[in-house]
């Protein structure tokens, strides 16, 4: 169990328990643990300590990933809090430092952690920087910080507005930042892929803020000629972007423009080349799904609601081996659905279903709209299965509620 402290940004920690709920072990990691993943030989617990700041930002701690070592038992776990100094000089292409002048070691936030099926390698996604942190287990050591570059929404389209009064997925002179949550590992022969929820993230707080919109930026004129009309609101005016990127001549004005998360999934290489993203899949699917609540919140029942801010939001994740397949299951946040792709080929995933257990229909806040928001997922394979059948388990944020579900095999 990952525990912070009242004040989040001192050290926090992390408990084991029996599973009949006995403490066992604490141990002291980094600030704010966010996330706990063993290794699958139950060999390492890997914590990713996402160091958030202070809401007046007056304090803003060292982001660590904690890996603690259970060779000798979680009575006498190794703890290695491994931090990332070493590119404080040199920010890895396609990551970002968020708020200007901050060093790397203090910036980089770690928010999930998957571990490959050898034990040998966690990948940890630092969600705000838009990397991915690859640790080496045994040697206690961070390998590689891997910047995931950045999506081209002029190829790639969006529904940019939440004022435009109708579903307007189309390209626009964009860059998406993947910012994954959650991630998670599978192997393909001897090749080891992970895959991530393009969630997307800002840095936001009372002391400080990088997040506005597009209509509230001054464009530069030469590489924005039409910046009246993109800057409406029924166009990227209403778009929530950064501004602690995009003035590529320091002249004031910007130059390019970001949003926030990818609105997809991606497929990933062990060394963070990507092999595949779902494009502008999963807007255009709810949109087909039941385009009276396209891009609704989690909480209300709202059309078009989020497609200023991160859309139907990918989430949660989870994969899983079955019937010779594996199978990846995309949860959205906001969206309340989940969806089913076939991943055997990392480099061509096959869509399978979308399903959901929203019922729009309902009141969020009366609690009668069913499942909302999905968190966490987990994937339970048949011979671990109560009854014999692969099932996945889904946590789901706003409505509080778990739900299992039996996977069948088309």
């Amino acid at each position: 169990v990952a525990i912070e402290k009242k004040d989040h940004t001192q050290k926090g920690m992390v408990a084991f328990y029996s599973t009949d709920g006995k403490p066992l072990a604490a141990y002291d990691v980094g600030a704010l643990p966010d996330m706990v993943a063993f290794s699958p030989d139950g060999r390492f617990a890997v914590v990713a300590c996402e160091g958030e700041p202070s809401d007046d930002y007056t304090i803003d701690p060292v982001g660590h990933i904690a890996v603690l070592d259970l060779k000798k038992g979680v009575m006498e776990a190794k703890v290695s809090l491994l931090g990332f100094e070493q590119w404080n000089e040199k920010i890895p292409a396609g990551a970002r430092v968020v708020k200007p002048g901050a060093a790397a070691a203090v910036d980089f936030e770690p928010e999930y952690a998957a571990v490959s099926a050898d034990s040998n390698t966690a990948f940890v996604t630092l969600q705000e920087n838009n990397a991915v942190a690859i640790v080496d287990l045994a040697g206690a050591k961070i390998k590689d910080v891997v910047g995931l570059g950045y999506k081209d929404h002029s190829k790639h389209a969006l529904d940019a507005s939440n004022k435009d009064g109708k579903i307007n997925i189309q390209t626009w002179p964009v860059k998406g930042m993947y910012q994954p949550d959650t991630i998670a590992t599978f192997t393909k022969g001897k090749d080891v892929y992970f895959i991530t929820a393009n969630e997307g993230d800002a840095k936001d707080y009372d002391g400080w803020s990088e997040e506005t919109r597009i209509g509230k930026l001054t464009l530069d004129p030469k590489a924005f000629p039409n910046a009246a009309s993109l800057q409406e609101k029924s166009n990227l005016g209403r778009l929530k972007t950064t501004t602690s990127m995009g003035d590529t001549d320091g002249d004031g004005d910007h130059d390019e423009l970001y949003s926030y998360g990818a609105r997809s999934f991606s497929i990933w290489d062990a060394k963070g080349k990507q092999v595949f993203d779902s494009g502008d899949a999963i807007e255009k699917l709810i949109a087909k799904e039941h385009p009276e609540f396209f891009n609704a919140k989690d909480t209300e029942n709202a059309f078009d609601d989020r497609s200023d801010d991160k859309g139907p939001e990918p989430e949660a994740l989870a994969v899983g081996d079955m019937d010779g397949r594996t199978i990846a299951f995309i949860g959205l946040e906001r969206d309340g659905g989940i969806l089913v792709y076939d991943v055997t080929d990392p480099k061509a995933p096959v869509f399978q279903t979308y399903m959901t257990s929203r019922h729009f229909a309902g009141d969020p806040e009366a609690g009668t709209a069913g499942d909302l928001a999905p968190e966490g997922m987990r994937f339970i394979a048949a011979d671990e299965s109560p009854n014999g059948k692969p099932m996945l388990a889904v946590a789901y944020e706003v409505s509080g509620s778990t739900t299992l579900y039996e996977v069948v095999s088309k």
